[in-house]
This record gives C-alpha cells, sequence and structure tokens, in this order.
C-alpha cells in the first residue's frame, strides 16, 4: 500500500519557517495503530490524516508521535494548503469533522482563515514543578486546556530558559505551557511561546490552538478584538487573529517543503 505524503511550514511563506506539519490524504481510515506509528516515524509535532467525506467536507484526525490531539491549529491550515493547492480542489472553503467539532478554513487571498473554539483561559495557580522549571516567574496564571502564563514585557518571553529535565517529570498531554506578553512594538499586539512538556518537539514554533486562549484572554485585555500574533520560537510564525462571539478566527501562509510517498 502507497499513501502520499506532504510536509507542510504553516504559518510563513518561507521555507523553513512556521511550524511544519506532515498531512496525509486516505483514501479510507486505517487502523489507529498504523496512524499512530506514522506519526512516530515522521517525527513531527503533529501528522494529520483526512478521509473525504463529501464535496469539500473532510474527517480530519492529528497525531502527535505520542498521542492522538483534539485540536491542532496549525495542522488544520496545512490540510486544507494540501487539499486546496496539492490535490487541485477550487475550494473558497473547506470544512473538517474531527474531535473539536466542525472547523472551517477558508482560502483568501494568500492566506487561510481558521474559524476555531474560543477557549477563554479561568484564573489559576501555578503547580511548583512549573514554577522551578521556569528562570522567570509569571505575574498571571490562567487556564484552559493549557497554562496561560503572563509576563511584564516581551523581553521577558524572549529571555525565558525551561529546564527541560524539570518540566519533562509533568504530564499536562495534551495541553502545554503558554508564555505570553504585550508587544512591544506597535504592530504586533502579542507575542508568545508554547512548551509541551514530555512531547518529542519541547517547543512548539507555531500553534494555531493555543490562540484559542491568547486570543479571548487578550481581546479582554486589550479591548480589541482584531490582533496581530507573534509567536518567537527559534522558526517564528506571525497569526492573524478575531474574536467572534464564541469562535476564533486565525488567518496565516503556508508553504510546501516536501512530496512523497510512505510504502506500507
Amino acid at each position: 500500500m502507497r499513501i502520499n505524503i506532504y510536509q507542510i511550514d504553516a504559518f510563513t511563506d518561507q521555507l523553513f519557517g512556521g511550524n511544519p506539519a506532515a498531512v496525509c490524504p486516505l483514501i479510507d481510515w486505517l487502523d489507529d495503530e498504523i496512524l499512530q506509528n506514522i506519526a512516530i516515524e515522521n517525527n513531527l509535532a503533529e501528522t494529520a490524516f483526512f478521509v473525504q467525506s463529501s464535496d469539500n467536507r473532510f474527517h480530519l484526525r492529528w497525531f502527535t508521535p505520542e498521542f492522538e490531539m483534539d485540536l491542532c491549529g496549525h495542522a488544520t491550515l496545512a490540510s486544507a494548503f494540501v487539499i486546496i493547492e496539492e490535490l487541485g480542489n477550487n475550494y473558497d472553503k473547506v470544512l473538517f469533522d474531527t474531535q473539536s467539532g466542525l472547523l472551517t478554513v477558508k482560502k483568501i487571498g494568500d492566506y487561510y482563515e481558521l474559524d476555531f473554539p474560543s477557549r477563554p483561559p479561568k484564573k489559576s495557580s501555578l503547580p511548583k514543578i512549573i514554577s522551578d522549571g521556569l528562570n522567570i516567574q509569571p505575574k498571571e496564571i490562567w487556564k484552559a486546556r493549557d497554562y496561560l502564563l503572563v509576563y511584564d514585557s516581551e523581553n521577558d518571553i524572549e529571555d525565558i530558559k525551561p529546564n527541560i529535565a524539570i518540566l519533562n517529570q509533568i504530564n499536562i498531554d495534551p495541553g502545554g505551557i503558554i508564555v505570553t506578553a504585550k508587544g512591544k512594538f506597535g504592530n504586533v499586539d502579542f507575542v508568545s511561546r508554547l512548551f509541551t512538556p514530555q512531547a518529542t518537539v519541547f517547543e512548539d514554533p507555531v500553534t494555531g490552538s493555543a490562540h484559542c486562549t491568547l486570543v479571548p484572554f487578550w481581546a479582554n485585555r486589550l479591548n480589541k478584538n482584531e490582533l496581530r500574533a507573534l509567536q518567537i520560537s527559534k522558526r517564528g510564525g506571525e497569526l492573524l487573529c478575531q474574536l467572534n462571539k464564541n469562535r476564533v478566527l486565525i488567518k496565516g501562509k503556508a508553504i510546501k517543503y516536501l512530496e512523497g510517498t510512505i510504502e506500507l
């Protein structure tokens, strides 16, 4: 059996930027063990698999090398990119049935706009092991799926050096630890980084799902619903975001890095 595979850099228009995701179009679903083993073999933060159910509607699933995820932004963007750009479908919108409900991706010029559920955080407290694993302590602690740690400045976010050995002793799957602050330049509303303890990729380059929490938080804090975000990982990525009631709209670009086949 041969399965087509694409590797897409999402939330960027530059190769080696943004967040890489593998995408595998399927005719029918394979056993979960096979899907998980493909994700392990790919050794990327996410591998997306989809099966077409009707004209522009697909069943979509996401796997890390460790487990199946309930929501992934960059691999959803990458999947829509493959469906439209690589499989030759002239859709202006793609519908995905997922564990997180119906997700839509619109093609708007060179951008792909994700329509995701909003996950506003609630005030929380910080487990000691997370505090011990961070060289700079946050000013505020919030939590939805992920911990959301708020800092005074973008410089703080840049200067955080997580102690991976300590943080890998905790288990927060399938969530992680978001660190965030206001942007220091006027063209960026907020910046962030995301750490995922015990995951193959400890610091995620650009995380669409994290912005389901970041956007409602910063929309309320800054009193504005349209936000420009920057995830300041080594690869980096830009996201154009909007809070629309209980939904978060996230726009980004994508570019193909690799195309090939898997032999099973």
